[in-house]
């Protein structure tokens, strides 16, 4: 093939090896805990199946198998399937505790804590109300400050890009992984929190903090929509966690700096002094699903929190779009 006649190169990374040369080893002494290089494929060896290009040819992989195997990458690890176990701890260390122990007295402990035992769906609820403060944002703070600086420490973000899958591309797809994680967070409290209070203790109407009774169906479905809430209120975290993990090949400072930020902000949150500054932090609206529970169901504070982190994504995707296209890979 002439000079003329070769593929354009659209990122400046790594040469893939010429045929008949033995292929790039990824660096060795990790675990294979379903997060180092032993565990995680090449990234060329990942598009290659669903993408084979014809002789001479370079063909971009679709954004939905970039995307899939993003998922496939996310969920197999060993950590991520440990984080989302730990938080369907939560709801059955609370109702076993509930269950061997007297009666709670009314107003002590988290909110609903004392209806558990006449109604075995309120630890759904209240499991998610005590893992909305720390476990739900650690969790979030673990995979989103991953995103990039897990690939760039690990050296595979360069393959990635000579797939070839673009720097945009590539940058979306990684936030739709971490949004998929915040919606599979706050899904594994409720529904272990469900399935653990069915089992421990009597399930029947439960009553609305309107005062109104529900069959135990509709109260699943607003369990659910409880959960879709949680997840919109992480998304804004999650695209900090993206720009955190932009500036940086150390996966961990990303993550550290993340999970900082949300406590950083809800103690804000706290302070009447920056009452101007609270409804423009995230995590102003993160226990705003009690609308949820009255009847009729009211939207408006669903709708505020979503508008709030479409702001933060809004911004915080851009400053990640500016500092990734200028990223030296090769670094």
């Amino acid at each position: 093939m002439s000079h003329s006649d070769r593929p354009p190169v659209q990122e400046p990374v790594a040469q893939e090896p010429a045929a008949g040369e033995p292929e790039a080893q990824a660096p060795a002494g990790q675990e294979p805990d379903g997060h180092g290089p032993a565990a995680r494929e090449p990234a060329v060896q990942r598009l290659a199946v669903q993408n084979s290009p014809a002789p001479g040819t370079r063909r971009r992989p679709s954004s939905g198998s970039l995307l899939a195997s993003e998922l496939k990458q996310l969920f197999r690890r060993r950590r991520t399937q440990a984080m989302l176990l730990a938080l369907a701890a939560i709801p059955v260390v609370i109702a076993v505790v509930v269950h061997v122990s007297s009666a709670v007295p009314p107003g002590r402990g988290p909110a609903f804590l004392d209806r558990i035992s006449q109604n075995g769906l309120f630890v759904a609820v209240t499991a998610m109300l005590v893992s909305v403060p720390l476990f739900l944002p650690l969790t979030i703070g673990v995979v989103a400050g991953d995103t990039i600086a897990g690939e760039a420490g690990l050296g595979t973000l360069r393959y990635l890009l000579v797939a070839p899958a673009g720097r945009v591309r590539l940058l979306l797809v990684k936030y739709a992984g971490a949004a998929v994680f915040c919606l599979s967070a706050p899904l594994a409290v409720a529904l272990a929190g469900a399935g653990i209070g069915w089992v421990l203790f009597p399930v029947g109407p439960v009553a609305l903090l309107s005062g109104d009774l529900v069959e135990p169906d509709e109260a699943l479905v607003r369990m659910l929509l409880i959960a879709a809430y949680q997840a919109v209120s992480l998304l804004g975290l999650s695209a900090i966690g993206l720009f955190l993990s932009t500036l940086t090949d150390v996966p961990v400072g990303a993550m550290a700096a993340t999970i900082v930020l949300s406590v950083v902000s809800q103690v804000l949150d706290q302070l009447p002094q920056l009452e101007w500054l609270h409804p423009w932090l995230f995590t102003h609206n993160w226990f705003g699903f009690a609308d949820l529970l009255r009847q009729p169901i009211g939207w408006d504070s669903f709708a505020d929190n979503a508008l709030l982190q479409a702001g933060y994504i809004a911004v915080f995707g851009a400053l990640a779009y500016g500092r990734f296209v200028s990223k030296d890979v090769l670094s």
